[in-house]
């Protein structure tokens, strides 16, 4: 009987072998080279190995985006053609911009997020020196999908790759390591585009980003760009954005990644009340006391809901129409 755990012998390719064992051997060293397909092709994996990931989504290289000539590209797509096409389809108010007066270095600019038009509308809104050295983190599965769109993204934009739907520690390394060296970062916490205009809860991804690169976060509520482009539709069209820009925030000693999140979308549930009234004192009144409506918006139907964000907003300086009943508004047009 054969012994089970007797290993058997590795052929040594190296001799050729005589007499009756050496046709067993040709024979095992022919099979072997079969199984293993010798020899490889370029490009190929052996067989029973995982394949290498493709330099697309969250693998993506974006670092030759960031280089002097891809810099100086995506500067002049933005001050020309990018304005441009902003200017004419969202014609955006730009609020708040005194409150980044202190700001010293990279920071986080994180912001609610309506359609994709917000990240062309924010990178047009921030201000220098902030605009020059500037990355957004986009979905991996979106942005990155395809090597076209993944450069498009990297080159024009200034898009690094963010996994929604999981934790990728390469990715988080990258964006904490950008900030550290001088970039700022948009991000938007909500994870995902809203679905009727209302806002969802913020994730604690740029907390973690915020504490991990030790920069401060600017929080961002962003109005109108629903309207552009709502998610599900192919093509723009016209409206009016309304972006307010708040006080930074820096991550205090007493601070986790859940109460600072928790700070930052009190702060742009406060923006989002102050741009819908009208009244930045009573505004900063709601926030301080923890009364300013959500982001969420109200528990009604969708046609209310919907009914709902279609109440003008006022000029800066103005109340809502009907002061008693801008008073009593709960529900402000995210």
């Amino acid at each position: 009987m054969s012994d089970p755990n007797r290993r058997t012998a590795v052929p040594h390719f190296g001799s050729r072998g005589s007499g009756k064992g050496s046709g067993r051997k040709k024979a095992s060293v022919t099979r072997i080279a079969r199984n293993a397909e010798f020899p490889l092709r370029a490009g190929t994996t052996p067989k029973g190995q995982t394949p290498l990931p493709a330099n697309v989504g969250s693998n993506y290289e974006t670092d030759w985006a960031r280089r002097f000539p891809a810099r100086v590209a995506r500067r002049v797509a933005r001050d020309t053609l990018g304005r441009a096409i902003v200017r004419y389809y969202a014609r955006p108010t730009i609020k708040g911009v005194d409150r980044l007066s202190d700001l010293r270095g990279p920071a986080v600019f994180a912001a609610n997020h309506q359609s994709h038009a917000d990240t062309a509308v924010m990178v047009t809104s921030i201000p220098e020196p902030w605009c020059n050295r500037l990355v957004v983190g986009a979905a991996a599965d979106y942005f990155f999908g395809n090597r076209f769109s993944s450069a498009i993204s990297a080159l024009f934009v200034g898009a690094i790759p963010i996994e929604r739907t999981s934790v990728n520690r390469r990715n988080i390394d990258q964006a904490v390591a950008l900030l550290r060296s001088g970039w700022s970062l948009v991000i938007y916490p909500e994870g995902g585009r809203s679905r009727d205009g209302w806002g969802q809860q913020f994730r604690p991804g740029a907390a973690y980003l915020a504490k991990q690169a030790g920069v401060p976060v600017v929080p961002v509520h962003i109005r109108g760009t629903f309207d552009i482009l709502r998610k599900g539709r192919a093509w723009p069209k016209r409206a009016r954005a309304v972006v307010n820009f708040g006080r930074p925030l820096d991550f205090a000693d007493d601070d986790n990644n859940r109460r600072f999140t928790r700070r930052l979308q009190a702060a742009v549930e406060g923006l989002a009340d102050e741009t819908a009234t009208g009244n930045w004192f009573a505004a900063r009144r709601r926030l301080h006391s923890a009364d300013s409506p959500g982001l969420e918006g109200p528990a009604a139907s969708a046609w209310r809901r919907r009914w709902t964000l279609t109440e003008p907003v006022p000029k800066s300086g103005e109340a809502s129409p009907g002061d008693a009943a801008a008073s009593k508004r709960r529900w402000p047009y995210v």
